[in-house]
């Protein structure tokens, strides 16, 4: 479970090093295309996002308030200066491996009646923006509460989202929201009250109208800060960010950042294109982040088995996961996942006897964890764990010494300041144990693939429980595939756990929900959705039941990736997504819609190939079919209603 990062070089080259003349201050992205302008507007500083020359978001508010001033009001402008970054990257756990990163930066500074310095940080790359605060006391101040934040993002006032309302605290199943689960809205107009009528998590996606796509979120979250959202909006397209409401975590914490001095925020991206494709192929999470410690160990990514998707809690016994180990064997799938109450039902002794089965099959074991101490009242165990550092420490160094490699812990409940330290904490201490980290019921992971090494991925999505769960959520499946890759999925790593292939999503398939999908559709997920642990919705039945060439193509797809690019879609209608490794590449295509389409696709890296083709049969199984693509890189697709298909 290994994330390299391998600073290739860094250079900063100062082409304007002396104070500009008076504001606007402005800043345009190395293409030209994109433009920020900074200003100041009766003592508070704003921004504007412009693209190809059209307004993307209109003069939206800068500044703080904190403990050592109020930096929203009756500031003064200093200075403003530019410089060039440069700097060169790799990954070993996302959707690309190679990153070559090149920004324009601006530096506004700003005085408040205290002579306290404000700096409004400004990154622009082709089609992203990444904008931070940095604080400095004239007074020489050690500390520096951070209240709240007059971070607003100010959409054209005919915009449409797509985003996700925030939960109310101390709601859900044993009180376990705000968890990032809650469904998308669809194209709905600005000013619409959210579901709950507390605004709206990251990311968020907005379509401008006929002009392109807008995705906002935060990078580089780490202890020193909490995790932020968006309010709801106003008529006029106007978003506030805020921090976490009082009530998460049972009212444990408090719900602003306090940061030693010179302090930093973190960073909040834009990123804006006139299609998709900047959207589902944006680095910006990355960019912006720096790793904070070393790997340990050199962690190995894969795909994995989970009895618990699809047979819950009943599987959670010996016997039925030796049935999952060998599973993953036959599927060579590097891990299995064993998920909560393993402690009760299998016992500390006899998991060190399936954790060495499961060696001599040649998978490694991944252990489920209650992230809980009292916050909320999910009962499963273990927990009392994971939020106490002696006996997290003390469980670790057993884990390390019985053979498992990694934890899913569980139930977080929070986005403040004391919630983020919790799970740099779980995961800095997991790294000196060489255990990878994998996060449920939890917050979005916000450059954490870069920050910590030792982390994989994590839920943050209304993810495949809820198929097994309702039959609304299984009714919505195919519907959702084509959102979460232009939503969820482009900032971080997202543990949806694809593919069923299961008729009826139970043990015996005589009940359950039911599924509509078809078994291309579902194939096509493990490629659409991107996790460096990619956990299958398989079961043993699957071997017996799936023809050869299914099982082969599960045995090849990887979950990491060189290079990842949007080819065709829209949200609601249909997604096709290219994702490349070492020199072959995977086409996924998904059929939105509860009705059959054919669409035409232009594939120019794969000209004058031959290729496997898996497509709908007309009873929904997966056909193989052969496929050379012409030399004009197009290929037409017949996709069955909720159907798709996948080129290989």
């Amino acid at each position: 479970m290994k994330f390299k990062y391998n600073l290739l070089s860094t250079a900063l080259a100062m082409f304007s090093a002396s104070a500009l003349a008076d504001l606007p201050a402005q800043i345009s992205s190395p293409d030209n295309q994109l433009q920020v302008i900074v200003d100041l507007k009766n003592g508070q500083p704003v921004y504007q996002v412009s693209y190809k020359g059209q307004t993307f978001l209109e003069e939206s508010k800068l500044g703080l308030k904190t403990s050592l001033g109020d930096f929203t009001t009756q500031l003064s402008y200093q200075d403003d200066k530019q410089s060039k970054i440069q700097k060169s990257y790799q990954l070993d756990r996302a959707k690309v491996s190679q990153v070559n990163y090149q920004a324009n930066q601006l530096v506004t500074t700003f005085k408040n009646k205290n002579n306290d310095e404000l700096d409004v940080i400004f990154n622009l790359s082709n089609n992203d923006i990444g904008f931070s605060y940095a604080l400095r006391s004239a007074q020489g101040a050690t500390r520096v509460k951070i209240f709240e934040e007059a971070t607003s993002f100010n959409l054209p006032d005919k915009a449409t989202t797509f985003i996700t309302p925030q939960a109310l605290p101390m709601t859900g199943w044993q009180q376990t929201k705000p968890s990032y689960e809650e469904p998308y809205t669809y194209n709905e107009a600005l000013g619409t009250p959210s579901l709950n009528g507390v605004g709206y998590t990251f990311p968020a996606l907005f379509k401008n109208e006929n002009k392109g796509w807008v995705l906002i979120s935060e990078t580089g979250v780490d202890s020193n800060y909490v995790g932020s959202k968006l309010s709801e909006s106003t008529k006029d397209g106007i978003f506030k960010l805020e921090f976490p409401q009082a009530g998460e975590n049972a009212g444990m914490g408090d719900t602003y950042a306090a940061m030693a001095m010179p302090a930093k925020t973190p960073w909040r991206t834009i990123t804006v294109g006139d299609d998709l494709a900047p959207i589902v192929e944006t680095t910006v999470s990355f960019d912006l982040v720096d790793p904070l410690y070393e790997p340990s160990i050199d962690y190995k990514m894969g795909r994995a088995t989970w009895s618990w998707i699809v047979w819950q809690d009943n599987s959670i016994n010996y016997d039925d996961q030796i049935k999952f180990i060998d599973l993953a064997a036959e599927l060579n799938f590097e891990y299995v996942l064993i998920d909560n109450w393993w402690d009760k039902n299998i016992g500390r002794e006899r998991m060190e006897k399936l954790v060495q089965y499961a060696a001599a099959k040649n998978v490694a074991v991944i252990l489920w964890y209650n992230s809980n101490g009292w916050w909320n009242d999910a009962p499963q165990t273990p927990q009392d764990i994971m939020n106490n550092a002696t006996a997290r420490k003390n469980e670790m160094a057993w884990l390390q010494k019985i053979g498992v490699k990694g934890l899913k812990v569980d139930f977080f409940a929070g986005d403040k300041q004391a919630t983020m330290k919790l799970y740099e904490d779980i995961l800095s201490d997991a790294n000196d144990y060489g255990l990878g980290i994998t996060f449920h019921g939890c917050t979005l992971p916000r450059g954490w693939e870069v920050m910590y090494p030792n982390f994989v991925t994590s839920e943050a999505v209304l993810a495949s429980e809820n198929l097994v769960f309702n039959q609304s959520s299984l009714d919505q499946h195919a519907f959702n595939a084509t959102i979460l890759p232009f939503t969820r999925n482009p900032v971080a790593a997202m543990d949806f756990a694809p593919v069923f292939l299961n008729h009826k999503l139970s043990q015996t398939q005589e009940k359950g929900t039911i599924r509509s999908t078809t078994d291309a559709f579902e194939l096509a997920t493990s490629i659409l959705y991107q996790s460096p642990i990619q956990h299958f919705g398989l079961t043993p039945n699957n071997l017996n039941e799936q023809p050869e060439y299914v099982l082969d193509f599960i045995r090849k797809v990887p979950s990491v990736w060189d290079e990842t690019k949007f080819i065709a879609g829209e949200p609601g209608k249909f997604a096709v997504l290219a994702r490349r490794k070492g020199n072959n590449w995977y086409v996924a295509a998904v059929n939105g819609e509860k009705k059959a389409k054919t669409i035409q696709i232009e594939l120019p890296m794969l000209a004058n190939q031959s290729l496997t083709l898996l497509a709908d049969n007309k009873d929904k199984t997966a056909k193989q079919q052969k496929l050379t693509i012409p030399a004009n890189g197009k290929v037409k697709l017949n996709l069955l209603a909720e159907g798709g298909a996948v080129i290989y």
